[in-house]
Parts: C-alpha cells; structure tokens; sequence
C-alpha cells in the first residue's frame, strides 16, 4: 500500500498538481541603451569658489547585463562660474570635462527600480585659464521610473572624488584633492523592442487526462502506461488481459501464425511495462469433448503460450493454468458463445 501512495505521488507531482521547486526566470532584458542627462553640482569648499553651485550635462551609453547590473560609459561636462568676485582667495571659472565607467547595481527591476552605482575615469580641470587632468571616482545611489518600454526617467546622487595630480590648480597653500556632490536627472532610451517571456503553456487538469486510455484518469492511476484492452482496479493497475486472436491448430496446443504475430505485440508490451508481477496464464475451452480432455488441453495451450512469451523475453514470471470447459463466459449452446469460450488470459498477481 506504502509504495502505491508513493507511486501516486510521484505521478501527481510529474504532471504539476504538487508544488515543486522551479528556477527562477530568467531576466531577458539585455538591450543596450543611450542615456543623456543634465547635472546639478554642489562643489566642495576646497575648491574656493564663490558660488554654491554649477550645472552640465553629458550623455551615456550602457548595457544591461542581467536583472541586477548595467555598465555603462559616460562623459560629462559640469562648470561653476564666480563673476563677482575675482580675487586672489577665489579661484573664479570652473570649467570641468571628463567621462567614467560606471556599474550600477538594482536591488529589482519593475516600474520602479533603485539602484547604487559605483563609478571611476579621468577628468581634465580648468581654472584661470590652467588646466590639469585628474583621477576621479564616484559613488551614490537613485532610481528609474519606466513610462513605456523603451523611455525610462532616472535620477540619482553622487559623491565625487576627484584628485588633479599635483597640477596645483589652486592658489598656493591650496589641495589637489576635492569632493563635490552632483546630482544627475535624465533619460534612459533603451534600443530595440523589449524582451517578452514567452506565455507558460497551460498545464493539464490530470482529471481530465487517461493517458493509457483504462479508464482510471491520470490523477489516481498509479500504473501509467497499462497494456490496451486490460482490465484495471480501481488505482489503474491491470488484472486481466484477454489474448484475443490467439489461437490454436484444430484439436492442438500449436499456435497459429497469427496468434504468434499478436502474442509478439503482447511480449514487447510486457517487456516495456515497468511493473513486473507475477503473471498467471490462464487457458480456457468449450464444452464439446470430456472435462478431463479439455483440462488438458487447456492446460496444454496455456502453457504454450507462456512458453513463446518467455523465449520473446518476457521477465515476469508466468505460470500456465488450465482451467477447461469450467469457467465459461457465454452460452456454449451457440457457435458464437463456444468460440468466446476458447480463450486464453493473462491475470496479474498481487
């Protein structure tokens, strides 16, 4: 009973009515995309400007890798400008040009999408009319609002590092190194269509399927793939073939070459059926001749059968039973009722 239930389960969960444990779906999103955006700069103290502020703009060109990561190249130009005060403690225009590589990371992808980003590259410096090119590394955090498929908004905020290499930009006394904050609000145009997931295909109701056509549906039929023709149990395991077109040399336990020609068919069914009872093989006559005759004649025939199942390389294990004129299942008084006598059937064990 044990192994019944567990065969049942096993077929339920084949066809999807347990859950089971599925990978997850793979992001198909990998279009590459331009970025172009405008830039508020807040800079650092260090740089001795007098204004709190400048602006810019730059465009990017990027990919998307998987669900988590773009890369993306960027270049950029941001300029503060002092017009009021030109002295020697203020260090007037800022003019700034540079690009970065930059990884962003998102923490999901839908509408709306956060993301951290890290980023490094070079930046050249111009000031009073000097100029230096620097290192600079950036990083902050910000987020994508998706209108359509292929124009999202985004925005986010960095801190920027930038040192200029002893190129001494400010007065004397001053730093090569600086921190400024920029803010970043643009577009993302991603390029082509956007993936689709193909539709999952709908699954089966099992209770509506009979895969081996028994009788039993493929919920509850715990031996799948049952030999046509075969009477089953309730759980769809088989109890009873008839051999029709088996049959015999007149007055012989001698197969006809048709018999043989069906009981072939019978024996490549049995040797692919993974169930491997024992199986009783069950010969069975009319009423003309003695009891005693048709016994053995009977058992004669029912032996010959399980003889020719076994040299085609039937496994289980098959006895011969004959069972004569004592089991009939129509009138022998008729021709047509003698002929259903005279059969031959496979019956399965426990």
């Amino acid at each position: 009973m044990l192994k019944k239930k567990l065969l049942a389960i096993a077929s339920l969960t084949s066809v999807g009515f347990l859950p089971i444990a599925h990978a997850a779906d793979q992001y198909l999103d990998n279009r590459w995309y331009v970025a172009p955006f405008g830039s508020y700069v807040n800079p650092g103290g260090d740089r001795n400007s007098s204004f709190d502020s400048g602006y810019g703009a730059g465009i990017g060109f990027g990919k998307i890798i998987d669900e988590h990561f773009n890369v993306e190249l960027r270049g950029f130009y941001n300029g503060f400008d002092d017009q009021t005060n030109r002295s020697p403690q203020r260090n007037g225009q800022w003019d700034l040009a540079g690009g970065t590589a930059d990884l962003q990371y998102y923490l999901w992808r839908d509408k709306f999408s956060p993301y951290t980003v890290i980023a490094a590259g070079g930046m050249n410096s111009n000031v009073r009319g000097s100029s230096g090119v620097g290192i600079l590394g950036e990083a902050g955090a910000g987020f994508t609002y998706e209108f359509c498929d292929n124009l999202l908004f985004r925005s986010d905020v960095r801190y920027r590092y930038n040192n200029n290499l002893n190129a001494h930009l400010t007065p004397v006394g001053g730093t090569d190194e600086y921190h400024d904050m920029v803010v970043n609000v643009g577009f993302v145009i991603p390029l082509g269509p956007k993936p689709k997931a193909a539709a999952p295909e709908p699954v089966a109701d099992c209770s509506t399927l009979d895969s081996d056509s028994d009788g039993v549906n493929d919920c509850i039929d715990t031996c799948p793939g049952t030999m046509a023709g075969s009477k089953v149990n309730a759980e769809g395991c088989p109890l009873s073939l008839e051999l029709k077109g088996v049959n015999f040399e007149y007055d012989s336990a001698q197969l006809t070459p048709g018999a043989m020609t069906v009981l072939d068919g019978v024996a490549e069914n049995l040797i692919a059926y993974p169930q491997k009872n024992d199986i009783e093989v069950r010969g069975h006559t009319s009423s003309e001749g003695s009891n005693k005759y048709n016994m053995r004649l009977s058992q004669k025939r029912s032996q010959s059968v399980a003889d020719y199942l076994s040299m085609k390389g039937v496994t289980n294990r098959l006895t011969a039973h004959g069972y004569g004129e004592d089991m009939p299942i129509a009138d022998n008084s008729t021709e047509a009722g003698k002929s259903q006598n005279r059969r031959v059937e496979l019956v399965w064990g426990p």
